[in-house]
C-alpha cells in the first residue's frame, strides 16, 4: 500500500442487528484503539443509523448501507443523501452485489446515486465486482471495468470515493480471493483508472478488497501493494473485527 493512502477498513452490517446486538458491538468498537493512518467506517442498517452515531467513538465514522439518486419524493422506502447529511453521516455504501444481483440495480442507476451522492457531499464507497460464472468466463475484467466505468463517469471529487473490489463468488460463501487474486485484480483497477481518469488519481485512490475477509486471512491480504484495506461482513459484527482494523501491523 502506498504512504499517500491511508489504510481503509468499512464494516457492512447488511439487514442485521438490535439495540442489544448492537449494543455489544459498540462495546468493543469503543474499547479499541484505532491505529493511526488507519479510516474505520461502519455501516448499519438505515433503522439504527442515529443509535450508532450517537454512540460510537470519534476514532470511527458511519455510513448508509444505501440512498437514492434524487433529494426528495415520491420513492418509498428509499433514503436520500441529504436525510443521511441530515443524520450527520458521512459515507453510503453503493452499488453492493447484493443490490445489483438481489434488487437489480443496473450500473446505470448506481452511477446516478454516486453522482448525486458525491453532489450532496456524501462521501462514497463504489462496489464493483464478478460472479463465479464471469470469473470461470475469463471476464472478469470486462465487468470490473464495465462497472467502474459507471461509477467514474459520475465522479466529480475522487478523494470522496473508495473503490471496493468485492468478487461476489467470494461474498458470504466463505470462500476468499487469494491474496495473490485480489492483488491482481486491484492492480488492473489502478491501471484503468490511471489509463481514463488520471495516474494522481489512480495512486492517491483508495481500492479495498471485500469478500470473507475475516481475522485470520486479513494480515495476508493486506501485505499486498494495491490493497488498501477491506470492507468486511459478517466478521464486521464480532470481535475480530478489531483484529482486520489492524491487519497492517
Amino acid at each position: 500500500m502506498s504512504d499517500q493512502r491511508n489504510f481503509f477498513v468499512g464494516g457492512n452490517w447488511k439487514m442485521n442487528g438490535s439495540k442489544a446486538s448492537i449494543d455489544g458491538i459498540l462495546q468493543f468498537l469503543n474499547e479499541a484503539k484505532i491505529p493511526a493512518n488507519t479510516d474505520v467506517v461502519c455501516g448499519p442498517p438505515t433503522a439504527y443509523l442515529s443509535y450508532v452515531k450517537e454512540r460510537i467513538q470519534a476514532g470511527v465514522q458511519v455510513s448508509a448501507q444505501n440512498c437514492y439518486k434524487v433529494a426528495k419524493g415520491a420513492f418509498t422506502g428509499e433514503t436520500s443523501p441529504a436525510m443521511l447529511k441530515d443524520l450527520r453521516i458521512g459515507w453510503v455504501i453503493l452499488g453492493h452485489s447484493e443490490r445489483r444481483h438481489v434488487f437489480g440495480e443496473s450500473d446505470e442507476l448506481i452511477g446516478e446515486k454516486v453522482k448525486h451522492a458525491l453532489d450532496e457531499g456524501v462521501k462514497v464507497i463504489a462496489c464493483v465486482g464478478e460472479t463465479l460464472g464471469e470469473r470461470e468466463s475469463g471476464l472478469t475484467e470486462e465487468v470490473v471495468f464495465k462497472q467502474t466505468k459507471a461509477i467514474a463517469s459520475n465522479v466529480s471529487d475522487w478523494s470522496s470515493v473508495v473503490i471496493a473490489y468485492e468478487p461476489v463468488w467470494a461474498i458470504g460463501t466463505g470462500k476468499t480471493a487469494t491474496p495473490e487474486q485480489a492483488q491482481e485484480v486491484h492492480l488492473r483497477l489502478r491501471a484503468w483508472l490511471s489509463d481514463n481518469v488520471s495516474p494522481s488519481v489512480a495512486a492517491s485512490t483508495r481500492i479495498i478488497y471485500g469478500g470473507s475477509v475475516n481475522a485470520k486471512n486479513c494480515q495476508d491480504l493486506a501485505t499486498k501493494p494495491d490493497v488498501d484495506g477491506f470492507l468486511v461482513g459478517g466478521a464486521s459484527l464480532k470481535p475480530d473485527f478489531i483484529t482486520i482494523i489492524n491487519a497492517k501491523g
